[in-house]
């Protein structure tokens, strides 16, 4: 335009954005911007020529969009989200229909204001319309138009009515085909009902759905559905058998929130796709002082909580002899099924059959992490256990088997967890705390890791670390059936301040958890000595040599260090010197 200054019409305007963008930058940055690049070019800028649209500009993680006429905005936005939905990002459109400012570089006005306000309110790869849209549109566009009340827009007088477009209007689409289960545990996070009055709500509610699946594809022993198939059931009443078969999944996450004046009630449950049979539940409250504090907190345990919750679930129908997957995967969860209750049941024949069934699983897939884990974790317990004839060489062999696990799955938390359990066991202690803050790294929501890594600490003699670790992973994952190690942790800490009161607590903890782990049984002993407490003593020491007759002696030879200080391991063999034990 030349002098005659801007140009002011009634224009129908689009703008969209990336859910999440700045996230998604910090964890992978290259990654990110060639699916942003992908998605303009691949889907964005056909579908906007195609209907006689024009991009006005892009934003860093969005763009702004004008067309002649709203129904061609409508079916643009529809068109753009069908086509994005096997992209990595997740977009929020909005429609309007308003007046505009064109200053020939740039539009401005109360038509773009509102469009951005009710693009804030679309779901992540959801499509949100004004009022002043859907009226033009109701009866020229097939799609399914929720009203989701009035909201205010700044610098707007009046309130705006807002309708919401489905996730995935395309994904109407009721597939009857059966999808083939994927060959290893599988899940979809099904979007969490807003049982509010509020419907603002909503952005926290879906926020926290979307954070849970961000947070579970953490797990690489998962398969978890995106969020643009999960959101396809946003709203609707659904048959959880049903989903799973045309989502293809073992399991199903579902969830609600409730809030009640500053107070919300937070609701989730893993259900089984195959016969709706309920796996796990939990109910959380809080205060919404900070709600983003609150999404954080709650999706942290709901994830901690599922992942263990699903491999448990998984290993028993492997030891039920059910096939789960390919032959290596089955193998590898007979496997992990076998080690853990050779533990519990200190059965060394049934652990040198699940080391024989890992063994099978690499040979005949040599990226199984589940076989690599039963073997490092296997060979490593064997160390400490002093079972079989060269407790040495089983630390040597965690090693090697931890090394080739890290080797062929590189970005893999578990093969650094199980290379720091190796180097911890090989009295490596800075190397194996370095593996677990890096598995830590790359997944923040494993319990596993942080039980471990305090355990590590604990011996090492870094106390708040340890007990920081501890205490976070007992607060994440309370009910994870193998929490005695985050119990065995805080009871070393309290061994090393000789905090009696404290020790007896968690020690005892410890040993619920877990009767047959020898450390906590030569702690007891050795805390039953210094207070004087025989029958506890002899209790504990009648324990010990039945499930680990050699581990004290192991304990006076320099061979299995408890304590990395010679200062802490030396507390442990006064009193174990104290309840008549020489080495």
């Amino acid at each position: 335009m030349s002098g005659t200054g801007p140009n002011r019409r009634l224009s129908a305007v689009l703008i969209a954005d990336i859910a999440g963008y700045t996230k998604l930058v910090e964890q992978d940055t290259d990654g990110t911007v060639a699916a942003w690049t992908s998605a303009r070019e691949g889907v964005i800028d056909p579908e906007i020529g195609n209907r006689a649209g024009r991009i006005v500009k892009y934003t860093g993680d969005g763009f702004l969009a004008e067309f002649p006429n709203v129904q061609d905005a409508v079916e643009c936005a529809i068109a753009m989200q069908a086509g994005l939905a096997d992209s990595p990002l997740d977009f929020r459109m909005g429609v309007n229909l308003g007046n505009i400012v064109d200053d020939g570089t740039d539009i401005h006005g109360e038509g773009v204001n509102i469009a951005a306000r009710i693009e804030a309110l679309a779901s992540p790869g959801g499509i949100s319309v004004s009022g002043s849209v859907y009226e033009q549109i109701r009866n020229r566009v097939e799609a399914k138009f929720e009203d989701i009340g009035e909201h205010e827009v700044k610098h707007v007088s009046a309130p705006v009515r807002v309708y919401r477009i489905g996730a995935s209007v395309a994904a109407d689409l009721e597939t009857s085909t059966r999808l083939a289960l994927p060959e290893k545990p599988s899940i979809a996070v099904l979007p969490f009902d807003n049982l509010s009055a509020d419907p603002e709500q909503e952005f926290f509610v879906d926020g926290m759905t979307e954070d849970i699946i961000t947070e579970l594809s953490r797990f690489e022993s998962l398969f978890v559905i995106a969020r643009n198939s999960a959101f396809v059931y946003k709203n609707k009443q659904v048959d959880v058998r049903t989903v799973a078969e045309e989502l293809g999944v073992h399991y199903l996450l579902e969830g609600s929130v409730r809030k009640a004046g500053d107070r919300v009630r937070i609701t989730a449950q893993l259900v089984n796709g195959e016969d709706a049979s309920h796996v796990w539940a939990e109910r959380y409250d809080g205060v919404l002082e900070d709600v983003f504090a609150l999404q954080e907190q709650v999706t942290s345990q709901v994830v901690a909580s599922i992942a263990p919750q699903i491999a448990a679930a998984q290993q028993i129908r492997a030891g039920e002899g059910a096939a789960l997957f390919d032959e290596a995967q089955e193998l590898a969860y007979r496997a992990l099924f076998t080690m853990r209750s050779a533990f519990h049941q200190s059965d060394q024949a049934m652990l040198e059959r699940a080391i024989g069934m890992a063994l099978e699983s690499v040979a005949k897939n040599g990226k199984c992490g589940s076989a690599y884990l039963t073997l490092c974790t296997s060979y490593a317990m064997k160390n400490l256990l002093q079972w079989g004839d060269d407790p040495s060489r089983s630390a040597d062999l965690s090693a090697e088997w931890a090394d080739k696990f890290v080797a062929e799955l590189p970005g893999s938390y578990r093969a650094y967890r199980c290379r720091g359990l190796a180097s911890f066991r090989k009295g490596k202690f800075s190397e194996a705390n370095r593996d677990y803050r890096y598995a830590h790294e790359l997944n923040p929501n494993d319990t596993a890791t942080l039980q471990q890594w305090s355990w590590c600490e604990a011996s090492a003699g870094i106390v708040e670390d340890a007990k920081r670790h501890a205490e976070l992973a007992i607060r994440l994952n309370p009910k994870d059936p193998v929490i005695g190690i985050a119990f065995l942790a805080l009871a070393m800490v309290a061994f090393i301040k000789q905090d009696n009161m404290a020790f007896e607590d968690w020690g005892n903890k410890a040993i619920q958890a877990h009767s047959n782990a020898p450390i906590r049984r030569a702690m007891m002993i050795a805390h039953a000595a210094n207070t004087g407490d025989q029958e506890l003593l002899e209790t504990h020491r009648t324990h010990l040599m039945e499930i680990a007759p050699g581990f004290i002696g192991s304990l006076f030879r320099g061979e299995n260090r408890v304590f990395e200080r010679a200062e802490h391991m030396e507390l442990l063999l006064n009193g174990l010197r104290k309840a008549g034990f020489d080495g």
